[in-house]
């Protein structure tokens, strides 16, 4: 398939957004200065059927249809950008050289679902005046721990030797250098043929970690991991180079193409490192997913870093009006957009305490972002919850906070 390339936004699309009108030219004219940019976004998760498709194997002119559906809500909230899940589990949501169709489209894996679901979301994102990011997940092989339940022609079965498993699933050893080459390739395939706006990774590196198991890469780490003071070391420099080599091959191969991150919020701790957040968190990312989520701010590596930051105000272990000034200050003159991922989906949830029962929350950490210029916008978890607003959060946030639409900051 060849490139799809953008297409100019229509005259409603473009009149719907704001545009460059400085302060001053508005109010010579007498009408009020329009916004400044500001990345409106949300998250459509594909895997496991979270948000899209509904259910594998519907027709595919409905879920063209629910795909739709899903970016006109976007444009009915007022936001800017849908970071769209094209490669959940060593998958793919496009006609990918490297892997197989992801079976989330048809409930076979492999199986083509008669049309291109990342060109379409593209051109019709596009058409709507919304941004489309790419969103894939590197190494996570499958959500099983059953090889053979994989086509025969997956990579994983004809490199068994790549994949591990560990607490119920299968994952891509990042430990192995023909590994990592091998994940760029496939995703940089989409980057290559479509005219997407960004590639997007969110928190899973180095796996969460499982009680009581251990993530076997003893082979690769006796093979590769002489001149590292200890194993950690050795896996944060692996997913550092996966950031960098990534980040230099989208710059060569397309150099509009950004490159953002979104990691769980917090980096360590103040009790492990004095640069840590105030936070008494369970996971830190450098320990836990050997992540060096600040150090990849601080280098440069990335154009964008969005720290899910999925607490209220005041949650004692990981208060959102702590972490969100830790994130301005670590992003604070490297060029790194920042932006604050919300968690949506706690919004009405019974499960969830009393502060997310308050539809105003949200519209509270919208208002206290504010007063940091380095947070330059939001992204909010997941579509489905965009779209279904259980407690009225998010028409809250757009009351608020969303008057009109604006361009993302570029």
């Amino acid at each position: 398939m060849g490139q799809i390339t953008r297409r100019s936004l229509t005259v409603a699309a473009a009149g719907a957004l704001a545009g460059a009108t400085t302060a001053g030219e508005a109010m010579a004219a007498g009408r009020r200065p329009r916004p400044r940019r500001q990345f409106r976004g949300m998250w459509l998760a594909t895997v496991a059927n979270r948000d899209w498709p509904s259910r594998p194997g519907l027709p595919a002119e409905q879920q063209r249809a629910g795909l739709l559906a899903f970016l006109d809500t976007a444009v009915r909230r007022r936001l800017n950008a849908v970071i769209f899940q094209v490669r959940p589990t060593a998958d793919a949501l496009w006609p990918s050289p490297y892997e197989p169709w992801a079976e989330y489209l048809t409930g076979a894996q492999g199986r083509d679902p008669g049309w291109d679901p990342l060109g379409t979301a593209v051109r019709e994102a596009h058409r709507r005046g919304l941004e489309l990011h790419a969103w894939f997940n590197p190494y996570r092989v499958a959500n099983h721990t059953d090889p053979g339940r994989l086509v025969p022609t997956h990579p994983a079965r004809r490199h068994p030797e790549w994949v591990v498993t560990y607490g119920g699933k299968l994952y891509y050893n990042p430990g192995l250098p023909e590994v990592r080459r091998f994940v760029q390739d496939a995703m940089l395939d989409a980057v290559a043929r479509y005219d997407i706006d960004a590639v997007h990774w969110d928190d899973y590196f180095y796996p969460y970690p499982v009680a009581g198991q251990v993530f076997d890469d003893d082979a690769a780490y006796a093979r590769y991991g002489g001149g590292f003071p200890d194993r950690a070391a050795w896996r944060r420099d692996n997913i550092d180079r996966l950031v960098h080599e990534t980040a230099v091959r989208i710059k060569r191969l397309k150099r509009g193409v950004r490159f953002g991150i979104s990691p769980f919020a917090v980096w360590r701790n103040a009790a492990t490192d004095p640069r840590g957040s105030q936070t008494t968190a369970g996971v830190q990312t450098y320990d836990d997913l050997y992540a060096d989520t600040r150090g990849w701010v601080r280098r440069g590596w990335l154009d964008y870093i969005v720290p899910q930051v999925y607490w209220n105000i005041g949650f004692a272990a990981a208060d959102y009006a702590k972490l969100v000034p830790w994130w301005a200050e670590a992003v604070r003159g490297t060029g790194v957009r920042l932006y604050i991922g919300e968690a949506l989906y706690k919004a009405g949830d019974p499960a969830q305490p009393a502060p997310w029962q308050d539809p105003a929350e949200l519209s509270r950490h919208l208002t206290f972002d504010r007063d940091f210029p380095q947070v330059r916008g939001n992204v909010f978890f997941s579509a489905k919850e965009v779209a279904a607003d259980r407690n009225g959060a998010m028409a809250r946030v757009v009351a608020d906070h969303y008057g009109c639409r604006v361009r993302p900051p570029r």
